[in-house]
């Protein structure tokens, strides 16, 4: 397999020893996979370096048995079950993450949407985002979801964009909780069954 040829349209990939260097390289950078902590490329640096394997197994974690996980201002939360892929074009692009509970469409407080995303900055404005989305919409109903939330800031314009063109509504403007600092944020929410066939 070809990793290194480019193509006009992202895929989704599992992360794995093969990709694994484009994502290290953009973690050097300064890249962060974590849009609540833009210092969690360092840990994920340090990870790497001490267990790779251990890392990209902790990457897919169906039944939330990994460690807890650390949110904005320090403390720790149970770790749902969930998992990332990486949005790959023949290098590395960004990432995107589904997360839910076992037996319910809800989240617990601490947990802002079911899919967050980030894509690298010399990657950005070419519609990859958009494409992950779209291609990870179409595995969530296998995890028993009837629909997805997904949130972001009233400023990000762009994350908007990405929603909507997927189908997402505006469902709500929040405050999140203290452990995320207390902003203001949009829930958009996406019915699954809605999805055109692709």
């Amino acid at each position: 397999m070809n990793t290194g040829v480019l193509s006009s349209l992202p895929r989704l990939v599992w992360p794995g020893r093969e990709f694994l260097p484009g994502y290290l390289a953009a973690l050097e950078r300064g890249w962060s996979p974590n849009n609540l902590r833009p210092e969690a490329w360092r840990d994920e640096i340090e990870q790497i370096w001490r267990d790779a394997d251990a890392f990209l197994t902790g990457l897919v974690d169906r039944e939330g048995a990994g460690p807890p996980v650390t949110t904005p201002d320090g403390s720790t939360v149970p770790k749902l079950p969930g998992y990332r892929r990486w949005i790959w074009d023949g290098e590395f692009c960004g990432t995107i993450g589904l997360r839910w509970q076992h037996g319910s469409n809800a989240l617990p407080p601490y947990c802002l949407g079911h899919i967050g995303y980030s894509v690298v900055p010399w990657k950005s404005g070419r519609g990859y985002a958009t494409e992950a989305l779209r291609l990870l919409l179409r595995d969530a109903p296998a995890e028993g979801l009837r629909y997805v939330e997904i949130t972001t800031r009233p400023d990000n314009l762009a994350s908007q964009r990405v929603i909507a063109r997927n189908g997402g509504v505006l469902v709500e403007e929040f405050i999140t909780v203290p452990a995320f600092g207390g902003n203001r944020e949009l829930r958009y929410r996406i019915e699954l069954d809605s999805l055109p066939d692709a």
